[in-house]
């Protein structure tokens, strides 16, 4: 298999934290300097959160400029997607960030149980946000929980409500919603392949189910995503000492099944 495959790194996210591990970036600082040694890895994508001085999770478009503004210039042609993910704020603001134009950014076009709280996605907020990314032209890449965000996401990108090439991530793993199931894998990326053939996709397993998923992804033809943000360990007893350590873990793989790791030019060719 020659397609190259794409690594997306998750740098922060909104719940690690220090204390969890020490490697986890959370000033702008750290999270450029921890995507440049994943980007020399081979990250391709990187996912954006970013957080305030205590840790806690922020939507401020301050903050998100700043290290756009970074990754650009350390990173140079690397994909820069923000998140507009539920912990960082509270309705629109959540699209606060849209404006900076970047090159791609998270919806979530349903809503799912979270560990401990319902993430929740109203019909009217995923609308809104999916037309302002068609303002500012943001490819989104839908993170999916569920099958009926996959097929929700495929019938928006049909009617025209989802700007660029329609590119689908299965989140899998998370406490309460999709587990990290073999047979549902399958099934997603058969729907995918039926349904909406000219589409890309992508999948990213939580926890120590982030090196599982990236196998499956890999062998199966699409693209993985890693990092920190999904998970902290190399193994039960070992923390990851960056995000570019899991970068390259995903990278093996590729190696492992013959496909080539995706520039950051392949991978927005791939993309649109």
């Amino acid at each position: 298999m020659s397609k190259p495959c794409i690594i997306c790194v998750a740098i922060t996210g909104s719940l690690p934290r220090k204390e969890d591990n020490p490697a986890v970036p959370i000033t702008v600082e750290e999270q450029i300097e921890s995507t440049q040694e994943a980007f020399e890895t081979g990250a391709s994508i990187c996912h954006a959160h970013v957080r305030n001085d205590d840790q806690t999770p922020t939507a401020d478009p301050e903050k998100f400029a700043r290290l756009m503004e970074g990754l650009k210039t350390h990173c140079p042609g690397m994909i820069i997607q923000l998140s507009t993910g539920g912990r960082t704020g509270a309705g629109k603001t959540r699209g606060g960030m849209l404006a900076l134009r970047p090159d791609m950014a998270s919806l979530s076009v349903g809503s799912n149980n979270f560990p401990t709280r319902v993430y929740e996605n109203p019909p009217d907020l995923v609308d809104w946000l999916a037309a302002e990314m068609r303002k500012h032209e943001v490819t989104p890449e839908v993170e999916a929980f569920d099958l009926s965000h996959i097929l929700q996401a495929i019938r928006m990108h049909g009617e025209g409500a989802l700007f660029g090439r329609l590119y689908v991530q299965f989140v899998m793993g998370v406490k309460n919603a999709m587990p990290a199931d073999r047979d549902v894998f399958d099934f997603y990326v058969r729907m995918m392949r039926e349904r909406a053939p000219e589409a890309e996709w992508c999948a990213a397993g939580i926890g120590a189910n982030q090196i599982v998923v990236n196998e499956w992804a890999i062998a199966a033809g699409g693209h993985t995503r890693t990092g920190l943000e999904d998970n902290v360990r190399l193994d039960r007893d070992t923390l990851a000492p960056s995000n570019a350590a899991l970068v390259q873990r995903a990278a093996a793989l590729c190696e492992t099944y013959e496909r080539p790791v995706a520039s950051p030019a392949q991978a927005r060719e791939i993309l649109g």
